[in-house]
């Protein structure tokens, strides 16, 4: 791991990253690709991780409260929810995510603030809870919300991480039958790798309707808003 330019890319968003915290994203980094080599657990080559992983997940930092209760959807090894429970020891975190093989990694070399579960999103049941709800690489935006709205709890923040192709379904997706309410788009740059990001800011105004999350199949037959 480059630890000095993830520590400037960090400070540059406003980020201060100690040792402590700069060692644990190295031990973490250090297992990924060691039991990825036979698990398969990412296709980032391991010298643009601290990019790509880390940096990446660590943009919205800035959108957690203080002690907040979060969950990642479709988090993966741990992406985002290990690299901000590690920055943010005040926050704790749900990964959730459908694969074993994901969630077994986990498990096994998450922070003491991370809570690993096997499910799928659309079966879990747990609603109202999470005072911030968010995923990258999860799905269309239009499914993302239908399976991320019903955990969070009224009043909480959906933010989905999009990038730029996603601005037009933003704009169109008609959210409101879900409680949501978008506040802002905000847009930012993973600059190492001159990517932009895209995250539209939903503010949960109303309890989500018990019919959602509606079945898989339903999902994506019939996605929100078409």
């Amino acid at each position: 791991m480059d630890r000095e330019r993830l520590a400037a890319e960090c400070a540059r968003i406003g980020l201060a990253l100690d040792d402590g915290q700069l060692d644990a994203l190295e031990r973490f980094e250090e297992a990924l690709y060691r039991e990825g080599s036979v698990r398969n657990l990412t296709r980032v080559p391991r010298e643009e991780c601290w990019v790509r992983h880390f940096l990446d997940s660590l943009l919205i930092h800035s959108r957690i409260a203080e002690g907040a209760e979060a969950l990642d959807i479709g988090c993966g090894p741990g992406f985002p929810c290990v690299p901000l429970a590690i920055v943010r020891p005040d926050a704790s975190w749900v990964g959730l995510d459908s694969s074993g093989k994901m969630i077994g990694f986990l498990a096994r070399h998450r922070p003491p603030n991370v809570k690993p579960v096997c499910d799928r999103a659309e079966t879990w049941g747990v609603r109202d809870r999470f005072g911030l709800v968010t995923g990258r690489a999860l799905a269309p935006l239009a499914i993302q919300l239908e399976l991320s709205a019903p955990a969070c709890s009224v009043g909480g923040l959906v933010v989905p991480m999009r990038t730029p192709s996603d601005l037009e379904a933003i704009r169109a997706c008609r959210c409101e039958e879900l409680g949501l309410e978008l506040l802002e788009i905000w847009e930012a740059e993973l600059a190492p790798a001159g990517a932009p990001r895209v995250f539209p800011v939903y503010r949960k105004v109303a309890p989500t309707p018990r019919r959602f999350p509606r079945s898989w199949a339903e999902i994506r037959r019939r996605p929100i808003g078409s």
